[in-house]
């Protein structure tokens, strides 16, 4: 096992829910059998390479408050690999089998581009030897279109040609670096795909112009035999003012809209759920409700502040939900549980990375078994089965199988006597959730 950078940290064990110890689990048991599958079946954990290797603290008000050990090198590609030496060092004490990046993440950028996408080059063999050495995958890649100052009018749907052709020859870039590194998925975030003013946008070019920009992805990925999943992730706004892929429901008709719907899934982030004005099941559920739920960037926003503060998730009823959307849909295929978290910029030993990662895992762990138990006990589905069970006979049957028009539902209503309102027992089912959680 890798043992440089976290040198005085063991690799972390399961000690259950009586442990003191803030090193160990308390609930997640990777090998733990919760229905037919392990908890890691499951739950699929990945580590963010951007914030848990890359994070230096910096935010829009301070300088970076946080120095890792591994920054230290002064050669960019020597940096780069002594990088890539300790994300593999975290995942292996942590247990996680897999890792998520953007491409510059992982490598820098050259003085031309050619040299860029030599430098990805060099890196993604690094990450290959590493992956065969220690069993750890990638669970997807992306491509950073947001960091680069010729990007901050779009990428895919700058109003430049060239700018949108650099973009669409970096994502063949992450693309190729993905399907070498056997990742699972790849992932598109548009972190600037949307405008500050209408006053200078052709919303109409711009919505077509992204579309075609994901053609052309499409096309390369059949081009070249690449089999992962092609997912998008929804967020309303920042830093652009609005987002084209504002949330699921408008991502989804997006895709319907370009005939793109049938080679994407959603990847789903608690945090820009809260920002979209949704909670994180609703972004969940409508996702899945279209069979498009692919994959799960696991964090929590902080509602009393209106950016992205990307926090591990720590909370139960949270996570408790989400698993119970994830279960009934017989989990998330390819996709993961990606841990799109960063460390508070207080928060600044390389212990509190364990201690975060810890948790969320925990936190995860300890849903997966409550939603389990709801979903076994059927206290939900027995309820909502019988709520809707109206339309199941009679002009509800009728209804919904296309067999009755309005004359005809008229007719019944004419006949019928008064509909009875009946109770929804919000305040009971809540009741239900609390007992199981607690």
């Amino acid at each position: 096992m890798l043992n440089k950078f976290f040198k005085d940290i063991n690799q972390i064990q399961f000690e259950g829910k009586n442990s003191k110890n803030p090193l160990a689990f308390k609930y997640y048991d990777k090998d733990q059998k919760v229905g037919d599958k392990t908890m890691a079946e499951h739950l699929r954990f990945s580590v963010a390479f951007w914030h848990s290797l890359m994070g230096s603290g910096r935010d829009i008000f301070g300088d970076p408050s946080i120095k890792r050990a591994w920054h230290n090198a002064k050669d960019p590609i020597d940096k780069a690999k002594e990088t890539m030496d300790a994300a593999f060092e975290l995942l292996q004490k942590l247990g996680v089998d897999y890792y998520c990046f953007h491409d510059r993440d992982i490598a820098p950028e050259g003085e031309t581009y050619l040299q860029t996408v030599n430098n990805l080059k060099t890196i993604v063999e690094h990450a290959k030897e590493l992956q065969k050495s220690t069993g750890v995958k990638l669970l997807w890649g992306t491509a950073n279109l947001f960091g680069n100052p010729i990007y901050s009018q779009g990428a895919g749907t700058s109003p430049n040609a060239h700018v949108m052709a650099f973009a669409a020859a970096q994502v063949k870039n992450a693309i190729d670096a993905t399907k070498e590194l056997g990742g699972e998925n790849y992932v598109f975030w548009g972190g600037r795909e949307g405008y500050e003013t209408l006053l200078n946008t052709d919303l109409k070019h711009e919505q077509e112009q992204m579309a075609k920009f994901l053609h052309l992805a499409v096309d390369y990925k059949k081009e070249i035999g690449f089999t992962g999943q092609f997912l998008i992730e929804p967020k309303p706004a920042e830093p652009s003012k609005h987002q084209y892929d504002f949330d699921a429901a408008t991502t989804l008709y997006f895709l319907k809209e370009y005939n793109l719907i049938d080679y994407f899934k959603l990847n789903i982030e608690a945090n820009h759920a809260t920002l979209a004005g949704h909670s994180f099941e609703h972004e969940l559920a409508v996702a899945s409700a279209a069979g498009k739920l692919g994959s799960v960037d696991a964090n929590r926003g902080d509602l009393l502040l209106g950016w992205d503060t990307d926090q591990f998730p720590t909370d139960i009823y949270q996570t408790t939900m989400a698993m119970m959307i994830i279960l009934k849909q017989n989990g998330l295929g390819s996709g993961g549980l990606n841990f799109d978290a960063k460390v508070r910029r207080s928060s600044t030993d390389t212990i509190d990375l364990i201690h975060a990662h810890i948790g969320g895992m925990d936190a995860f762990a300890r849903g997966l078994l409550i939603a389990h138990k709801i979903i076994e006990d059927k206290v939900l589905s027995d309820f909502i089965e019988k709520r809707y069970s109206s339309f199941n006979s009679e002009i509800g049957k009728k209804i919904m199988s296309g067999k009755a028009d309005l004359r005809e539902v008229e007719k019944w209503v004419s006949q019928a006597e008064k509909p009875i309102l009946e109770s929804g027992r919000q305040e009971m089912l809540e009741n239900i959730i609390n007992s199981y959680i607690c």
